[in-house]
């Protein structure tokens, strides 16, 4: 069996934890789109609200 080096698992689990942070940023990215969407759309139909 062949070991690995230990700078491939340092860069693999580097990269593991960048994807997993670029996952999770994402999806606070996407909910705060549709937060503003729905205010957006809120506002739009209550026109005294927008302030």
């Amino acid at each position: 069996m062949q070991t690995i080096s230990r700078e491939y698992l340092l860069l693999f689990n580097a990269i593991t934890d960048a994807e997993e942070s670029l996952y999770q940023l994402r999806a606070r990215l996407i909910e705060a789109q549709r937060q503003a969407e729905e205010l957006f759309l809120e506002a739009e139909s209550n026109p005294e609200q927008r302030k």
